[in-house]
């Protein structure tokens, strides 16, 4: 028995041509002739085949009969009603025609009352800290608003969206002048000059202890080269490149005074925003909340930059940043666009979030690409997880710089340990759009984002538990066998202490501090780096209140302080307050290198938690992520290790 739908063909050229000319014989203006395709368009939208058309049509009127039916317009009504509905449709059809306009002008005279407000806030206070803090806002909010107006301005073409033309022949002719000028080679042996003249220059004279880092940085590169899945294969533009980028914004951070104090500013503004995460916890624990300071303190944190994250991806400010980032990692390494876009949305959000930008291709990604997607997952670590760290008082300004100089450190050092050797079926125009998420309003996305953290703050405090009660249990073990041949001292810290002694000498740690850093390398490898980095605040908060009793024994206001201090049991004894900092102290120079050499999701744990989430990203590519996982770890690492070798490089006391 045929469908209730079903018609003949030529019912249904009836159907339409009784649709295109009107029940009474009148041309219907509903649907108009394309003079060129001779296609019927229904109210614009191309109806190219019959039957289609019949069946959209057939499909509205079924819905118009849903499960409730329409009030009967005619019951109640009065000439007021009339009334209003007139001009209900006139207003209706006004703002359908008009309503582009009418918004367009809303936002230009809101931009021209907000650069009045900043023009005369310029002149009422300017060169105070809160009108550079207003001046760089109001930069950035430029860049992007001209970005996305950009974006706008770009013209569809049999339905796809293209560059310029314009656009399009300046990358031509910037192709062939690179070609034949062979700029790219030439270009990477310049830098290699001016790195040996930066060595023998300054470092070498000025900081020779420095260049230990640099025996680290060969140790790394060599070793990856000859451990490398194709080492024949190995295109070194990504890898000198890479390195060179992070060199670069090292320099700027660690060696002018504009950029250190620029991420130092930015540092105390991200500070001083996530303080704001107090009231909400107040409000919900109580004012003693900081009783249970990593409960109630720490993963509320986590909670409330989750939400500003979710906040700015529906804005679309985190797409542009994204985009514009991976296109400059891409530009600079010749890396493909999708491995480029995930080492960019790295920097800002984590392992599993990331790869979510570039999950329509994941199945057609090469080897290569799942390994430099793995690695950045491994490389760097999310925002939230950053903000609980600040507040542990780990140097704000470092780990902003080491989030970002790990995403070209993990493409450079995934190229050389898994060379590509297959060509990328992905264009670059599909990545690049990257759209906003499914949330109707900003209220919405602020909820989401706050609903998904959930997720996130319940990993970081179960892994908390369980990885501390596993290493307490681990170090009572072992002390139990050491107690069976007269040795008191073997625990898992221990341990660490010598097997990652080399790698944090080569890093240019203080020799006195190797032992202490290595611990820390093997509790976040091992375990996680959010241990780690709880471990390293220890270190940080004895440096200040020693700092703070040799201060205040100089001064010897109450003239009965002695600024004795002496070694016990591990740790320094201050004999004036008869205070034990347990573990003693690490200097200031192995905090900074610490610092980078942690700031990465490379741990054991991780690679379970990639492998399940790349897995169900690309169930068809679950073979080649278990095989790659252990070298995209061990590449995390070795990026870690690599941004930490170039702050031990350029290191100078700040």
């Amino acid at each position: 028995m045929p469908n209730k739908y079903e018609m003949s063909a030529m019912d249904q050229d009836k159907y339409l041509h009784n649709a295109e000319r009107g029940a009474n014989g009148m041309e219907n203006k509903a649907f108009e002739a394309d003079e060129v395709s001779g296609e019927v368009t229904l109210r614009g939208k191309s109806r190219k085949d019959p039957e289609e058309a019949f069946n959209t049509q057939q499909h509205n009127e079924e819905n118009s009969h849903g499960e409730w039916e329409d009030l009967d317009d005619d019951e109640g009504r009065n000439c007021c009603s009339n009334l209003v509905e007139k001009f209900q449709k006139s207003l209706s059809d006004f703002m359908e025609e008009q309503g582009f306009y009418l918004w367009m002008g809303f936002y230009i005279l809101l931009l021209m009352g907000y650069f009045a407000y900043f023009g005369y806030a310029m002149y009422y206070e300017f060169g105070s800290e809160e009108s550079v803090r207003l001046m760089v806002c109001t930069i950035l909010g430029v860049l992007i608003l001209a970005h996305h107006l950009y974006s706008k301005s770009k013209k569809p073409l049999s339905g796809q969206e293209v560059e310029l033309v314009t656009e399009s022949k300046a990358k031509k002719m910037l192709d062939t002048f690179l070609e034949k000028t062979r700029f790219n080679i030439t270009f990477q042996v310049l830098l290699l000059i001016g790195f040996i003249i930066l060595i023998c220059a300054d470092i070498a004279p000025n900081n020779p202890r420095n260049l230990i880092s640099l025996t680290g940085m060969a140790f790394f590169v060599l070793s990856f080269y000859i451990f490398s899945y194709n080492p024949a294969k190995v295109k070194w533009r990504p890898v000198i490149l890479g390195l060179a980028i992070q060199i670069i914004f090292a320099l700027l951070i660690l060696r002018t005074t504009f950029g250190y104090e620029a991420f130092k500013w930015l540092g105390d503004r991200v500070k001083e925003f996530l303080d704001y995460t107090d009231e909400g916890a107040k409000f919900v624990f109580g004012d003693k909340f900081t009783d249970h300071y990593f409960a109630f303190k720490v993963l509320p944190v986590v909670i409330f930059f989750s939400t500003v994250v979710s906040m700015l991806y529906y804005l679309g400010v985190m797409q542009v940043i994204i985009r514009l980032l991976g296109k400059f990692l891409a530009f600079c390494l010749g890396t493909s666009p999708t491995e480029s876009i995930n080492a960019a949305a790295n920097i800002f959000v984590g392992q599993t979030e990331a790869p979510l930008m570039i999950r329509p291709f994941m199945n057609d990604m090469t080897n290569s690409e799942i390994h430099a997607v793995m690695t950045g997952g491994f490389a760097t670590i999310a925002g939230g997880v950053m903000a609980a760290y600040i507040l542990y008082d780990v140097p704000a300004n470092h780990l902003l710089s080491a989030s970002v100089m790990s995403a070209p450190a993990a493409l450079a050092l995934s190229k050389l340990f898994y060379p590509e050797t297959k060509k990328t079926k992905i264009q670059s125009k599909d990545v690049y759009k990257l759209t906003a998420g499914p949330e109707r309003n900003l209220i919405e996305a602020a909820s989401n984002g706050a609903s998904m953290s959930i997720s996130l703050v319940a990993n970081i405090a179960v892994n908390l538990i369980a990885f501390i009660a596993l290493i307490t249990f681990v170090n009572s073990t072992l002390i139990w066998f050491g107690d069976r041949v007269g040795y008191n001292d073997l625990t898992f810290q221990n341990l660490c202490s010598y097997v990652f002694w080399p790698v944090s000498f080569m890093m240019g740690v203080e020799q006195d501090d190797c032992r202490k850093v290595a611990e820390l390398i093997g509790i976040k490898t091992f375990l996680n780096e959010f241990v780690a980095y709880v471990a390293l605040s220890e270190y940080i908060h004895n440096r200040e209140t020693f700092d703070s009793y040799l201060h205040n024994a100089s001064l010897n206001l109450t003239h009965n302080l002695t600024g004795i201090w002496y070694d016990k049991d591990g740790g320094i004894f201050l004999n004036d307050t008869n205070q034990l900092l347990k573990g003693g102290l690490i200097s200031d120079r192995s905090v900074v290198i610490t610092t980078y050499a942690l700031c990465g999701f490379s741990n054991l744990s991780s690679m379970g938690i990639q492998l399940g989430a790349l897995g169900a990203m690309a169930p068809r590519r679950k073979g080649d992520l278990s095989r790659l996982v252990v070298r995209a770890m061990l590449a995390g690492n070795a990026a870690c290790f690599m941004t930490a070798c170039i702050s031990g490089l350029l290191y100078e006391g700040q």
